[in-house]
């Protein structure tokens, strides 16, 4: 049986910590401790602060000498463009995916076995199911830069504010079969669009979390 393959560690931190901060779970200004973190993780120091300098380069944070980490302020624009970058690069690798005829029976076996036990899946499985076919796409596409592109650009799965687990996993589960089952049968151009809507549903559930935290 195909294995599921886990980002690295520091990738997932990041990916953990960019969604919080795009949610506006964290706030502008707030301090970020790598130990709180860290500890609230159950992972060590070292792949928080790789996730740290991660963040800071990309302007989410501010790195602070001896004192983890602040906040910077962010925007619905920023949010936007986070997205869009996503969509323009997540649309073409899985536009590549299809034209380089991308083996999807195993992913699709395991994503109709989880539409059919939506109640009873947990979060770790959904998000570890969800990563891997993002990866398995970004992988077909064979461009290493684009992959890596991509992995800097992972912020998990988006669930908002207003929409329950299980409504997220549905929605989201029937997108991955949509875009999969173009991809088995040869269409790109319908692969593309599907993944433009799943990513751009993950876009609106985070903008709704970010206007909740700073506006409501």
């Amino acid at each position: 049986m195909e294995s599921l393959e886990l980002m690295p560690a520091r990738v997932r931190i990041t990916s953990i910590l960019k969604k919080a901060l795009l949610a506006g779970e964290y706030k502008s200004g707030q301090e970020l401790s790598l130990t709180e973190i860290a500890e609230k993780l159950g992972v060590s120091r070292t792949p928080v602060r790789e996730a740290f300098q991660t963040l800071a380069a990309e302007g989410l944070i501010e790195l602070r000498m001896n004192k983890g980490a602040m906040v910077k302020p962010i925007d619905e624009k920023f949010i936007k463009d986070h997205y869009e970058m996503r969509i323009l690069l997540e649309c073409e690798a899985v536009n590549r995916a299809a034209l380089r005829g991308m083996e999807v029976s195993g992913l699709l076996t395991r994503l109709y076995h989880t539409a059919d036990n939506l109640t009873t899946i947990d979060r770790q499985s959904y998000t570890e199911l969800n990563q891997h076919i993002h990866t398995s796409i970004w992988k077909a596409a064979d461009n290493q830069k684009l992959y890596d592109f991509l992995m800097g650009l992972w912020n998990g799965p988006s669930i908002g504010q207003a929409n329950s687990e299980v409504e997220h996993y549905s929605k989201s589960t029937q997108e991955h079969i949509q875009i999969l089952q173009h991809i088995r049968n040869g269409n790109p151009q319908e692969a593309r669009q599907i993944m433009e809507i799943h990513i751009e549903r993950s876009m609106n559930n985070i903008l709704k979390s970010f206007h909740h935290a700073y506006f409501d």
